[in-house]
């Protein structure tokens, strides 16, 4: 397996994230959406990963700086046909040595709140994410999951 940092404008990497646009878009209402855009994801302040092994798209994510000392997970998505493989974990591990490195004291995400989600928020749990209340601009929301991690 590969992280390739950026790789945006892949035909792959474009149909994964409109892929993750439509699901949130068909499980929460409009204003509760807070998956970024092909766009967000190319600002400054949003670095991107994929895993790839050779030309198969495993998965992405990204890191957002919200503020100084704290990051933001963004865009986590495993490709269909690699659901429980680990591709999760290898990104969620890759972004987390990132913001240690770039010496954050916390990482933050917003997830679902439905049962679609339980999964992704097992996920963070494993990984020492505990429950939060809404962070950087984020409100409450019955849609909305927020979670921490100390680092």
């Amino acid at each position: 397996m590969e992280l390739v940092r950026g790789d945006l404008d892949s035909a792959d990497v474009v149909a994964l994230l409109h892929e993750h646009l439509a699901d949130m878009a068909a499980d929460t209402p409009p204003e509760s959406v807070h998956a970024l855009g092909l766009e967000e994801l190319r600002r400054p302040e949003v670095t991107f990963w994929s895993l790839r092994d050779g030309e198969d798209l495993l998965g992405c994510g990204a890191l957002k700086e919200i503020e100084t000392g704290h990051g933001e997970i963004k865009s986590m998505r495993t490709a269909e046909a690699h659901l429980r493989k680990g591709v999760a974990g290898t990104l969620l591990r890759q972004i987390l040595a990132e913001a240690r490195a770039r010496g954050y004291r916390r990482v933050s995400l917003e997830t679902g709140a439905s049962a679609d989600f339980a999964a992704a928020q097992a996920l963070y749990r494993r990984f020492g994410f505990v429950d939060c209340a809404p962070f950087g601009d984020y409100r409450e929301d019955p849609y909305s999951r927020y979670m921490t991690l100390e680092i």
